[in-house]
């Protein structure tokens, strides 16, 4: 296809995208399909980290790069189209981001095209790649511990909540990896004598109604799982907790940014800069099957003491010494 007829085609089906073609070269530069189960918004810095990647390893967007976005905004249901649409333009490489539901629609809509994820939760447990060492076929990228983090926040708030009744662990039950998550935190709670609470949401009106119905189970104490829909409701969640007065630990330092109490985890935009030197490694013509999947080596702590003042809460000084970040 000619770059006028390709510029053209990419502008009639409407998408996000600096379809670029570089000046003085004959052929149309590399094309990106950009694939999140999150929304624009909410997933800025991600993005910036993503095109910080990208240009470590020469490929600057608008000059020798062009990126088609598609964003599913936590309706999982429209990933498998958003994927075979890029599929279609062709593009040169699918990037997944926002987790599993991205990283099985990219996945699944082609074999051959290169798939790079970010910052997906045991990537060998919940069947994406066969082995982190040699992933094999055409995906790679970076996984995260989602279980054994899961444990490590269900322990942070036992030691910020001593005398809460009760925990909540909140789900999305449309999420593949939930039912190892949720047999890793309910170990993790009986061998801590906690009263764990598994509750699930997978629509802003059930994250509404869960919030609203936390008091009559006693819940003063809640643990939001890693998953993409609560990251793309992030602003409602961080307000509902508020709300209702209920002290809660996150996976992203982003909520306790955006007015959460507490967060353990992964660096988020360290995981898709490096995805993204993966996916540039790929253009260059590196094969997927030969990068292993990278796990991450720095773990982060985030409290919000403003935040923690408003609920009436003191924070315990050995979890502020364990911070990394103290938002005050």
């Amino acid at each position: 296809m000619r770059r006028r007829e390709f510029i053209k085609a990419l502008a009639g089906v409407g998408i996000v995208t600096s379809a670029t073609v570089v000046r003085g070269q004959q052929s149309a530069a590399p094309l990106i399909g950009f694939l999140s189960s999150r929304s624009p918004g909410e997933s800025a810095g991600v993005v910036d980290a993503f095109r910080q990647g990208l240009r470590e390893t020469g490929f600057i967007e608008g000059q020798n790069l062009a990126i088609a976005f598609r964003w599913a905004e936590g309706r999982y249901d429209k990933l498998p189209g958003l994927a075979s649409e890029l599929v279609s333009l062709p593009v040169t490489l699918l990037f997944a981001a926002g987790g599993p539901p991205s990283a099985f629609a990219a996945k699944g809509a082609t074999s051959s095209i290169p798939v790079v994820f970010s910052a997906v939760s045991d990537p060998v447990e919940i069947g994406l790649v066969p082995s982190l060492n040699n992933p094999g076929g055409n995906v790679t990228g970076m996984g995260i511990f989602s279980a054994s983090l899961a444990t490590k926040r269900v322990e942070l708030m036992k030691d910020l909540m001593p005398n809460a009744p009760v925990i909540g662990y909140l789900l999305n039950p449309a999420d593949g990896k939930g039912a190892i998550e949720r047999e890793s935190v309910v170990a993790a709670s009986r061998a801590l004598g906690i009263e764990l609470r598994i509750l699930n949401a997978r629509t802003e009106t059930e994250l509404d109604s869960t919030f609203a119905g936390l008091e009559g189970l006693r819940i003063r104490a809640l643990v939001v799982s890693v998953e993409p829909f609560f990251d793309s409701q992030r602003e409602r969640i961080v307000g509902l907790a508020a709300r209702y007065r209920i002290a809660t630990i996150y996976a992203w330092r982003e909520y306790v940014l955006a007015g959460g109490l507490m967060s353990y985890g992964t660096d988020l935009p360290a995981s898709y800069r490096q995805a993204a030197i993966y996916a540039g490694r790929i253009l260059k013509g590196e094969k997927p099957a030969n990068l292993p999947v990278v796990q991450p080596t720095k773990f982060n702590m985030a409290v919000n003491t403003q935040t923690a003042k408003s609920l009436g809460i003191e924070v315990p000084l050995r979890l502020l010494d364990l911070a990394n970040e103290v938002i005050e």
